[in-house]
């Protein structure tokens, strides 16, 4: 009966941590991926630069939350956003720390 309960706590633990999770950070670019553009000088703004990473050096759009990175599923909705803090509602993929994109908003 013990073996049961573990295991069903077990599985509730699983469960919970593959939900959709709200998430709040920068859209950057894996080049930048601590959203310091500056470095990089690939344009006036930091959207810019994004952009530039992107389109100039096949870099993809992440996460960033002031300390962790996420890899994003959606490489188009973020466009639109680069440079800027969003909120992204997704399942989280612990291990390769990717995203799967449910919505991108601006951030409030």
């Amino acid at each position: 009966m013990k073996r049961l309960i573990v295991c069903l706590l077990a599985v509730a633990a699983l469960s919970a941590q593959q939900g959709k999770q709200t998430f709040t950070g920068t859209i950057t670019d894996d080049e930048c991926s601590r959203a310091d553009h500056p470095r990089m000088r690939m344009g006036p703004t930091d959207a810019a630069c994004v952009r530039a990473c992107i389109s100039a050096h096949g870099a993809s759009y992440v996460l960033y939350d002031g300390k962790d990175i996420y890899t994003l599923s959606d490489q188009q909705a973020p466009e639109k956003f680069a440079g800027q803090r969003v909120t992204v509602v997704g399942t989280l993929d612990a291990t390769t720390k990717t995203i799967r994109v449910d919505s991108i908003a601006a951030a409030r």
